[in-house]
């Protein structure tokens, strides 16, 4: 299966709070916020959700194609996205810019307050999808993740001009579109992921029902956190799939990203919506794990294991015939 995935790519650098941050929040006050908190730790690692989620494929055994736009600093990152099975010749280098900067910071109770520099990534609309097409050979599905708003409109916009299949991921962006935006990301889609609370947002902004949305897409995929995953179509109850268990919890930057990596992989091994999550769902612990979202290094006797000690042996037997 061809996949062509759109979106951020940024370098991520996070920090952690050994506090709560809810506890310096006062009552009464929050129009009026100063605060500064002292961090203990500082890591840079690379990221940006469809640098991310590109990452997750290539670690399954695929060689995605990575669409976005990174700054004049990107040769390093680059080298280490080739060098993991990624294809990056759809990345737009723009001239005296920075690749888009990521700044988190995790308190104790895994809360985060995040920062986001587009830099680079402003330039990603002035991307055409036809020629990264051609020269991939084709495409299966486009996934447009989270980018400059231009892009993803213009992507998407695109995908249904030339009739690629795309999934919809609007996730961080819902915050800053309309609804009008938001309609025109959303229909037509094969997929369309979410977590809880933008399951709540789309459908406040959009205006449309659940029942609009899902007439609009084939699939609507929402991750629960630690409660899982929640898959609803038009023409079946929804279903509800729990998390693979974590042996220990670091850090959840990255954790969506590599659960929608493990859901396309299994769509791309040809396993239905429910096996496709639980892949998801393995996958995204495996990052929670781990520090940073594409430091994680696994065997496929390692994955095979998370898979059958979460969701037992048939599962692995469907991934082993199917990849």
């Amino acid at each position: 299966m061809r996949l062509l995935i759109t979106g951020s790519i940024a370098t991520d650098h996070l920090m952690t709070y050994p506090g709560r941050f809810g506890d310096q929040f006062i009552a009464g006050k929050l129009d009026r916020i100063s605060l500064s908190f002292l961090v203990d730790e500082l890591v840079v690692r690379r990221g940006g959700v469809a640098a991310n989620i590109a990452f997750g494929l290539a670690a399954l055994g695929f060689n995605p194609v990575l669409v976005g736009a990174a700054g004049t600093d990107f040769d390093d990152y680059r080298s280490w996205l080739d060098r993991h099975g990624v294809q990056t010749h759809g990345v737009h280098v723009a001239p005296e810019l920075h690749t888009a900067r990521f700044l988190c910071t995790t308190d104790e109770a895994q809360n985060q307050i995040a920062s986001f520099y587009a830099g680079a990534m402003r330039q990603a609309h002035t991307i055409e999808l036809a020629p990264v097409v051609s020269r991939a050979g084709g495409v299966d599905l486009v996934h447009i993740a989270p980018n400059d708003p231009r892009a993803m409109i213009r992507h998407t916009q695109e995908c249904r001009e030339r009739g690629y299949r795309f999934a919809a991921d609007p996730s961080q962006q819902l915050a800053r579109m309309d609804g009008e935006e938001i309609r025109a990301l959303t229909q037509g889609a094969h997929v369309l992921f979410t977590n809880e609370y933008e399951h709540e947002l789309l459908l406040s902004k959009s205006k449309w029902t659940k029942t609009q949305v899902l007439d609009q897409v084939g699939l609507w995929v929402t991750t629960l956190a630690e409660h899982g995953v929640l898959l609803e179509s038009a023409d079946r109850p929804a279903i509800r799939i729990p998390a693979a268990p974590a042996v220990s919890i670091v850090d959840p930057t990255g954790v969506g990203d590599a659960f929608r990596a493990g859901f396309l992989g299994g769509m791309a091994w040809g396993l239905d919506e429910v096996f496709s999550a639980k892949v998801g769902c393995t996958l995204a612990t495996l990052v929670l794990e781990s520090t940073g979202a594409q430091e994680y290094v696994y065997s496929a006797e390692d994955f095979s294991r998370r898979l059958s000690d979460a969701y037992g042996p048939e599962l692995v037997t469907a991934v082993s015939d199917a990849s």
